[in-house]
């Protein structure tokens, strides 16, 4: 039933487009700590991250665990070519959680070296996880446990780094009383036009997924959507309050997955792997979608409900 691997796919797509979302700003924002030397505003976005930051990798473990039990021959075929970047990326958020939790129980000599360590292992698992993500889109794995190390790959990590610190300037703006507004907004120009010209350049290195949505009667508005919003972004992004300046770049970004997606359909691996001839049985993907089907929104609710408890700015 080509429907069901559709829905399977889907649910797939959802969570990768949800942890990247959510993940991915407070990713961004813990590399952004490098660029403020004030222990206050070091202290407020931090705080601004730590009721969230561990339900948001909810949507990392059930697009791997979806991954490994809807389309198993997908999940060996990619973690044979991934299982290097994969096992990097969780040593980075383990790091990572450390450095949240404990920095402000320990002494100010140990916490120097947090605030480094921070910034370091939020980038280090941007990267991994765009070169994961760019290695997927352009097929190419048949050099088996170094496919990563492509061109195509390492500018795709490089981008996923530039994208998550442009959301982190939406978060700090919008989360953090910060004094230094201009900082913020400087550093927001400055990833804004990074972003777009390493987005240009992968576009143009893979044209394939943009071609393909093109051929859709409604990708064309989809497209138009995206270089619209990219306009718009360059235009006024500054301008905007700082939680529009968020929901901007968070409904670009999700425009760009979804665009990306729609483009290798039906494929999970482009030239490789087509999701209806590896997918699971039938009853396995029922039992598992209709599981999912209550984990989901119970999901959504839970984060709902912990940014309407702690809105509002951090004022230190």
């Amino acid at each position: 039933m080509e429907w069901l691997a559709d829905l399977s796919a889907a649910m797939l797509l959802f969570s990768l487009l949800m942890y990247l979302m959510l993940d991915g700003t407070d990713l961004g924002a813990g590399m952004l700590l490098i660029f403020f030397n004030d222990e206050k505003q070091k202290r407020s976005i931090v705080k601004s991250m730590l009721p969230i930051w561990d339900a948001n990798e909810t949507w990392l473990v059930l697009l791997a665990g979806g991954l490994f039990a809807l389309f198993p021959a997908a999940y060996a075929r990619l973690f044979s070519a991934l299982y290097i970047p994969v096992f990097v990326m969780l040593l980075s958020l383990i790091l990572r959680a450390l450095a949240l939790e404990y920095r402000d129980t320990v002494s100010g000599r140990i916490r120097a070296w947090l605030d480094k360590l921070l910034p370091a292992s939020s980038a280090l698992a941007a990267y991994c996880q765009g070169i994961c993500a760019g290695l997927v889109v352009s097929g190419n794995i048949a050099a088996g446990a170094y496919s990563w190390l492509g061109l195509y790959p390492m500018l795709s990590g490089i981008g996923l780094i530039c994208a998550y610190m442009l959301l982190g300037c939406g978060w700090i703006r919008w989360r953090v009383a910060e004094k230094k507004e201009k900082r913020t907004l400087r550093l927001t120009r400055y990833f804004l036009l990074l972003s777009l010209g390493l987005f240009l350049i992968i576009q143009c290195m893979n044209p394939a997924p943009w071609q393909q949505v093109w051929q859709l009667a409604w990708g064309k508005g989809l497209i138009l959507l995206i270089v619209l919003l990219w306009l718009f972004s360059l235009l006024a992004l500054q301008k905007l309050s700082p939680f529009r300046q968020l929901a901007v770049t968070l409904i670009l970004l999700a425009a760009i997955v979804i665009q990306t997606g729609i483009g290798i359909y039906p494929e999970l691996i482009p030239g490789e792997m087509n999701l209806h001839r590896v997918a699971s049985g039938g009853i396995t993907q029922v039992f598992l979608l209709t599981g999912i089907a209550f984990i989901i929104p119970i999901t959504l609710l839970y984060h709902s409900w912990a940014f309407w408890v702690f809105r509002g700015k951090i004022e230190k």
